[in-house]
């Protein structure tokens, strides 16, 4: 089974969070995708909502019979990506997870804690962001494993190849925001 994996604070989940979903489970075959709602982002000094308003949004928003909307990350007491991703892969064994992000997260990925573990031990799928493409192209993780990009015509074989390997997608794009939605201040209506 592959299990595709985005991560973050989904504060609060949107329609471009459920569009790169649909996206990954189509353009890499994946079985399932997980969203890992995380408790908190160590880059980020702003506390997020709730948890549980969180992941109620977050299932009003991707209502999808092969999506998990999940807390994982604060049940296992996680705080870091590798961490959470060495834990998952301790407890099922059997299944090929792909980490999930889009190109704003690769612009910065350098500055995650043991990034280079991810590139090395899971595969990664980056979805096109607004505003974000040239920059994720040219960021250190992207010019780093360069020789381990997947052409995006060769998407499905992502989950099926050992790490390093990582697939950047240029799909139609949502041009919304977590951050936008919060500055409305209406979203938990």
């Amino acid at each position: 089974m592959s299990i595709g994996l985005l991560g973050g604070s989904f504060d609060p989940a949107h329609e471009g969070h459920a569009h790169i979903t649909r996206e990954a489970l189509k353009r890499f075959g994946l079985d399932r995708v997980w969203w890992l709602v995380s408790p908190g982002n160590p880059l980020k000094a702003r506390q997020p909502a709730p948890m549980a308003d969180r992941i109620a949004r977050g299932r009003r928003v991707m209502g999808h019979p092969r999506v998990v909307i999940s807390d994982i990350e604060a049940r296992l007491g996680t705080r870091y990506t590798a961490e959470t991703l060495q834990r998952l892969m301790a407890l099922y064994p059997g299944v090929r997870f792909v980490w999930l992000m889009g190109a704003d997260n690769l612009a910065q990925f350098h500055l995650w804690q043991d990034w280079e573990w991810i590139m090395h031990n899971v595969p990664v799928g980056v979805f096109a962001r607004p505003g974000a493409r040239l920059e994720a192209r040219g960021a250190r993780a992207a010019e780093e494993f360069a020789r381990f990009r997947l052409p995006s015509q060769a998407a499905l074989l992502l989950p099926r190849m050992q790490p390093p390997v990582w697939a950047f997608l240029d799909v139609p794009m949502v041009n919304i925001s977590s951050t936008a939605i919060r500055a409305r201040g209406d979203w938990r209506a």
